[in-house]
């Protein structure tokens, strides 16, 4: 059954760049209003002129989503200004790779609060909105949060725990209308992969797909009401080989991760 994004309201946050403007654009042109916000106010502008070519009514906010304290009343000013909120993108991120022996507590609490603390902040001040309208919980994570790969620890941590909050939330949702789903990508081109203060890593061999390959999965996703998709779909079959052996699959990683510092 098609989902239909017709004049629905949609907040997708982290959307000056990347999978965030990939997906809101997406949106757009599927004739939904698409509300973004992000801290870059000069990227948020182009994408939102981009935007306003589909959808006229598309709306934009400047906003830090790592001050936590202001995440109820942007949540407040959104709803209000979109006119409620059908679906949320939880999509803002940032990486760090860092080998474990060279990571620092406060990095690791920095990525946290990106990634964790404040998509859950920001899905609780929506959650009754989106339970009134009978909406969708789109979760960017990634296929870290189900592999372990090397350098991601900080990061992947913060994958698993929103997947582990989607989970339950899911669960906890199951007499409303609403659906969470969680999308995992792996390697898209992105500047996520080229930010300085991040080492190389395993994605350096991997042969990264276009930004906009997001886009038609999710909108499947949407359609089919399935909880989890990776993109590309295949990450699938490797979670599933790690969790039948994942001994043999630790193993397997750590061979790989020596071969690439030789």
């Amino acid at each position: 059954m098609t989902y239909s994004l017709e004049d629905k309201k949609v907040l997708v946050t982290g959307a000056s760049s990347g999978i965030g403007a990939a997906l809101a654009e997406g949106f757009a042109r599927r004739g939904a209003v698409v509300g973004i916000c992000a801290r870059r106010a000069d990227r948020l502008e182009s994408t939102l002129a981009r935007l306003r070519e589909h959808s006229p009514a598309s709306r934009a906010w400047t906003i830090d989503l790592a001050d936590l304290d202001g995440i109820a009343g942007f949540a407040e000013t959104a709803t209000r200004d979109l006119g409620g909120i059908d679906v949320l993108v939880n999509n803002a991120g940032i990486p760090k790779r860092r080998d474990v022996t060279r990571l620092s507590p406060d990095e690791v609490e920095a990525v946290m609060r990106i990634n964790y603390f404040s998509p859950v902040r920001l899905t609780l001040a929506l959650l009754p909105t989106l339970i009134e309208r009978g909406g969708r919980i789109i979760n960017i994570s990634s296929v870290a949060a189900r592999l372990g790969p090397p350098i991601e620890g900080a990061y992947g941590a913060t994958k698993a725990a929103i997947t582990a909050f989607s989970e339950s939330m899911a669960v906890d949702l199951r007499d409303t209308d609403v659906q969470v789903h969680v999308v995992n990508p792996g390697v898209l081109d992105t500047e996520l992969f080229h930010l300085p203060d991040n080492e190389s890593g395993f994605h350096d061999s991997v042969e990264m797909l276009p930004v906009d390959a997001i886009v038609e999965p999710v909108l499947a996703q949407l359609d089919a009401g399935t909880f989890e998709s990776y993109v590309p779909d295949w990450f699938g079959d490797v979670v599933s080989g790690k969790f039948r052996d994942p001994n043999a699959f630790i193993t397997g990683t750590k061979d790989y991760a020596r071969s690439q510092t030789r």
